[in-house]
C-alpha cells in the first residue's frame, strides 16, 4: 500500500472507530455487492479531516504542529516521518523539485497531502488548502 494510502487509512480508521482506533483496516463484511461503494467513490466521504486530526492531537502527549508540518502530521497519525519516508511520499505524489531541499519539499508535501485528502472526499477547510 502507498504511504498516502496508509495515511488515509489511519485517518479513516480514527473517524470510524473514534478513540479506539488501532490503525488497522476494518474487517470485511458480507454486505451485498449492491451496497459496496463504487470503485471511484471518495474514500474519505464525510470525514472532517480537521476535526479528526484535532482530536488526535488532543489525545497525544506531544505538542505536534500538524497544521503546518508534514513531519508532525505523519507522527500524529502514527506513521514513520523520516526523511527517506518523506522523500518516498514526495515521489509518490509527483514532487518535481529537489528532495535535497527538505524544507521546500516538506512545505509542498504538507499542502499536497491536505489537497489529496480533500480530493478523496475529506472535508478540509479552504484556509488549509492555500
Amino acid at each position: 500500500m502507498s504511504i498516502f494510502g496508509r495515511l488515509m487509512d489511519k485517518i479513516r480508521g480514527r473517524h470510524t472507530r473514534g478513540t479506539q482506533s488501532t490503525g488497522n483496516a476494518p474487517a470485511a463484511t458480507n454486505a451485498p455487492a449492491a451496497n459496496a461503494p463504487a470503485a471511484n467513490a471518495p474514500v474519505l466521504s464525510d470525514v472532517d479531516i480537521e476535526a479528526v486530526l484535532s482530536e488526535m492531537a488532543a489525545d497525544n502527549n506531544q505538542k505536534l504542529d500538524w497544521r503546518h508540518s508534514i513531519v508532525d502530521l505523519m507522527k500524529l497519525v502514527g506513521m514513520e516521518s523520516s526523511l527517506s519516508e518523506r522523500k518516498e511520499l514526495a515521489k509518490e505524489l509527483g514532487y518535481t523539485g529537489s528532495t535535497d531541499d527538505s524544507a521546500t519539499m516538506n512545505t509542498w508535501l504538507h499542502k499536497q497531502v491536505l489537497r489529496k485528502l480533500a480530493e478523496n472526499g475529506g472535508k478540509v477547510p479552504a484556509n488549509m488548502l492555500d
